[in-house]
């Protein structure tokens, strides 16, 4: 009975490993298989939390795959497949989005956070140090 649990476990466990695999793809040359491969590493699956195309299991995922893969079969270059990713899908699609107006508070935010935090701090500094000043000369 053991055995038989033990085998079931194993096919289950196969079964999942296989549905998760990326689908293999086929090329005429090693240049469109590394493109294709950074590619899919750099754009991120729409429906996923964070996650790139080359790592999701999620269909639409396994769809924007194809995609590449046709337009680079189609011979495509990077900058018109991910323009084309861009435009149907947003600028969310991009891992590293452009510098634009309406991405620039996704460049500059940490930036200006952190110089908040710095001005606030040396405030806070400046005015514990007055605050003692004036208790030592109190005294």
């Amino acid at each position: 009975m053991q055995k038989t649990l033990m085998i079931v476990a194993l096919c289950l466990s196969s079964l999942v490993a296989a549905e998760s695999a990326i689908e293999p793809r086929n090329f005429n040359s090693e240049v469109q298989e590394t493109r294709y491969r950074a590619l899919i590493g750099e754009l991120r699956c729409t429906v996923c939390q964070n996650e790139p195309l080359e790592s999701s299991n999620a269909p639409l995922a396994a769809d924007l795959r194809e995609m590449v893969y046709v337009q680079i079969m189609d011979g495509r270059s990077d900058f018109e497949i991910r323009q084309y990713m861009r435009d149907r899908y947003g600028d969310f699609v991009l891992y590293n989005p452009p510098l634009a107006g309406h991405t620039l508070i996704l460049w500059a935010g940490p930036i200006v956070l952190l110089l908040i935090g710095l001005i606030t701090g040396a405030v806070m500094i400046r005015r514990r140090r007055r605050m003692l000043a004036e208790q030592r000369q109190g005294v």
